[in-house]
């Protein structure tokens, strides 16, 4: 995407997401700075762990205890989120901004009909009556692929299948048609047939609605489907980001380089999978070089004593590493 065509619809500065632990603050989200243009799609990768859904449940404003955002702007409309009142933030969230979670049974109540549940955001924020908002929460569960949504609208979620109970998740975030749409590993649970498919559905409703998408996941082929461009993120900071065909064609970051590794390969069949040795370590591990430094094969001392910079490396490219400085 030609960044020099398209303003910023979003754009996240030197956000700092920690945890309160045992009076120690410890970092989820470290210092990261991007944006988000107008009808792109921004993929944010990573292993359990690297700041994803934090970075996502920052934007929204969904932070809990012990969590707090010690630093940072987010601009949306002219506006620091974080400077906004609650009653100023549910304005936006569900409205404007909207998320899909990765499971729908953690989100969707089971002791509530699913059309009353989509429902609800129309009757708060476009303040529709009930004849109304119901003959919309029937379109949008049509809109999504559900078959027989008259009927289906008075069910409830444990008479749905995983597939569908994400496509009512869909419904529900693009009831109000956000302008922001953050999609949280949204197929992590599912086959890859049903994959596909609520991938295409929320492409398709992208391209209606003209959405912009963030799309949280740790699945490069999602990634190579969906994205404009990528923020590669590793125990809470940005390793790499640029556009999708940078990332593929020229990864930079050796974490990127092991992740592309990582990726399955028809040609490939008879060699063995690659992964990436040892673990993601936790925030209280967090040493005072690079996070990746203990499973990184081109490890350097320097690498243990210093956070290397995010620097342009090329044009639109940008990369954490010692090897590039």
């Amino acid at each position: 995407m030609d960044r020099g065509d398209v303003m910023a619809i979003l754009e996240v500065k030197n956000l700092k997401t920690y945890f309160d632990i045992n009076n120690t603050l410890y970092p989820a989200v470290d210092d990261i700075s991007f944006s988000l243009e107008k009808g792109e799609t921004l993929a944010i990768i990573g292993e359990s762990g690297s700041g994803k859904s934090v970075t996502a449940l920052s934007i929204m404003g969904l932070v809990n205890e012990p969590g707090k955002i010690i630093q940072g702007e987010i601009i949306f409309e002219s506006k620091d989120l974080l400077q906004l009142k609650e009653r100023e933030l549910q304005n936006i969230r569900g409205n404007k901004i909207s998320m899909i979670y990765q499971d729908p049974m953690m989100t969707l109540n089971p002791f509530n009909k699913v059309g009353d549940q989509i429902e609800e955001a129309l009757l708060i924020h476009k303040k529709a009556d009930k004849k109304t908002s119901k003959k919309a929460a029937i379109g949008l569960i049509k809109a999504v692929g559900i078959s027989e949504a008259e009927n289906r609208y008075s069910h409830f979620p444990n008479q749905f299948s995983g597939g569908m109970r994400q496509r009512l998740m869909i419904a529900m975030a693009i009831a109000c048609n956000p302008q922001i749409l953050i999609a949280d590993e949204p197929t992590t649970a599912l086959d890859v047939t049903i994959q596909s498919e609520i991938l295409e559905l929320i492409k398709d409703l992208k391209h209606k609605n003209n959405m912009s998408i963030i799309l949280n996941t740790h699945d490069l082929g999602v990634v190579a489907e969906m994205a404009d461009s990528v923020i590669v993120m590793y125990c809470g900071k940005i390793m790499e980001k640029s556009s999708i065909k940078n990332i593929f064609d020229n990864p930079l970051n050796p974490y990127t380089i092991s992740l592309m590794n990582c990726i399955p390969r028809i040609d490939d069949r008879k060699k063995k999978l690659k992964s990436i040795e040892g673990y993601v370590p936790h925030p209280t591990d967090y040493g005072i070089g690079c996070r990746f430094f203990d499973r990184c094969d081109k490890v350097m001392e320097i690498c243990k004593l210093e956070m290397p910079e995010l620097i342009e490396k090329n044009p639109d490219h940008f990369v954490r590493c010692f090897l590039y400085t």
